[in-house]
């Protein structure tokens, strides 16, 4: 019989608490590919389903809903494009909260790190399609990717914001959402942090962003930011 408890998020569908048997809380997703850990992420069984716990240090979109994030803007069945995706640890969960219905793009730059996702993770996963492509390029993937609900993006490069915005003009449905990762070293590590964060914000604003909403991820992720937001497609008039 299983020590541990598990019930429903409050408000975030397909996110559950475990309470582990000293009492300490997690968070968990139901595992798609069963009996498989992804980075070495605790599996429990609970009144006959499988759980994956999900750990805030290893996936930044843990620790924004460990952080406060009560409202995620992703279903099962949605459409997903993952910017810097890497080796798969918070696609992995994605994919399993969006359901074998839902489809989730996974760009990648290393060839190296691709490998691993292929390998370990998209190859139990029918819900994931990785492309080895550069997210500054989306015109590359152009023909592959269809228009998606949700835009999440974790690279570690300069323009982060305009990149997202480049990305979300061709692929991300007007009334759809995005969630950046803005990582403050990876833009400019002279300045302060919160300088980094304001000229992010103020692309996405300028770009066509409703409603964004701040994160701090520390202490998780030191000096990072996950932004969420409306995107609403302007006419050409605009």
């Amino acid at each position: 019989m299983s020590r541990h408890r598990v019930v429903s998020h409050e408000r975030i569908e397909g996110v559950f608490w475990v309470t582990q048997p000293d009492g300490t809380k997690k968070l968990a997703t139901i595992n798609l590919a069963l009996g498989r850990s992804v980075y070495g992420e605790k599996i429990l069984q609970f009144k006959g389903r499988e759980y994956r716990l999900w750990d805030p240090y290893r996936s930044k979109l843990a620790a924004a809903i460990h952080r406060g994030l009560d409202s995620v803007p992703l279903w099962r069945g949605e459409k997903v494009l993952y910017l810097g995706a890497a080796s798969g640890t918070t696609a992995s969960h994605i994919s399993d909260i969006i359901g074998l219905e839902g489809r989730i793009y996974c760009v990648e730059f290393s060839q190296r790190v691709m490998r691993e996702l292929m390998g370990h993770v998209a190859a139990y996963r029918p819900n994931i399609i990785p492309i080895l492509a550069d997210a500054r390029k989306p015109e590359d993937y152009r023909m592959t990717v269809e228009r998606v609900d949700l835009i999440y993006c974790d690279i570690a490069q300069p323009e982060q914001a305009k990149i997202l915005a480049d990305n979300s003009d061709i692929f991300l449905k007007d009334g759809g959402w995005i969630m950046l990762a803005i990582k403050a070293s990876s833009i400019d590590a002279t300045k302060a942090p919160s300088e980094i964060f304001r000229r992010e914000i103020a692309t996405l604003e300028n770009r066509g962003f409703l409603g964004l909403r701040q994160i701090s991820l520390e202490p998780y992720d030191k000096a990072h930011l996950m932004v969420v937001a409306q995107y609403r497609r302007r006419s050409r008039e605009e």
